[in-house]
């Protein structure tokens, strides 16, 4: 039988993952929740809640509730910039009493992971090159100049993206706003990752024969 010292860090893993999950469906439904509490809760107690979100966010990757690898791909420090950055929007909110800073959200998302993608390619290796290395610790050579342009490619994704939230948080309707960031814009994301990841695979068999 485990004991008593096990158990506790056995449940304590186990709640960090919980709250790890929790806290980044919130963010990833980022937009959704903007569009519902803001009728129903005011602009004060979103900010709040954005706030809260971000701080536990934070504080669970802190204590250890991603896995070294992922921590090693994306790094603390670049979560803690983002986090930043979404608590000074709220503040803003809350300043000013509109929700219209913390519509640029998605915005500040596009442009962390554009500086992110793009700052690899000068600093290798690139994100691309790292995320399939946790899928293929042998990675031949041959396929880093393939996985470099992913990266590239993926820079213009965020740029453009991040043009288009950009439009709808300063000239669209919330609405419209929802729509894009909300379900739109996944939809482009899940669709480039199946792509280049079908593509990858095809690419990887010419290179091992």
């Amino acid at each position: 039988m485990r004991s008593s010292g096990e158990s506790r860090a056995s449940n304590g893993r186990i709640l960090r993952g919980v709250l790890s999950f929790a806290v980044a469906a919130a963010l990833v439904l980022y937009p959704v929740l903007m569009y519902v509490g803001e009728s129903r809760l005011g602009v004060q107690w979103m900010a709040i809640g954005v706030i809260a979100i971000c701080v536990l966010r934070v504080a669970v990757s802190r204590f250890g509730a991603v896995t070294p690898d992922a921590r090693a791909v994306f790094g603390t420090r670049g979560l803690l910039l983002i986090c930043c950055g979404a608590i000074a929007l709220a503040l803003v909110s809350i300043s000013s009493g509109s929700s219209s800073a913390m519509l640029y959200y998605p915005v500040l998302m596009n442009g962390a992971m554009l500086v992110f993608f793009g700052g690899s390619l000068f600093f290798p290796p690139t994100v691309v090159e790292r995320i399939a290395r946790l899928r293929d610790k042998d990675l031949p050579a041959q396929a880093i100049p393939y996985l470099r342009r992913v990266t590239a490619a993926w820079c213009l994704f965020f740029i453009a993206n991040g043009a288009i939230a950009w439009y709808t948080a300063t000239a669209a309707s919330f609405e419209t706003w929802t729509l894009y960031n909300g379900f739109i814009a996944y939809v482009l994301i899940g669709a480039m990752f199946a792509g280049e990841f079908l593509i990858r695979l095809r690419v990887m068999r010419g290179v091992r024969k």
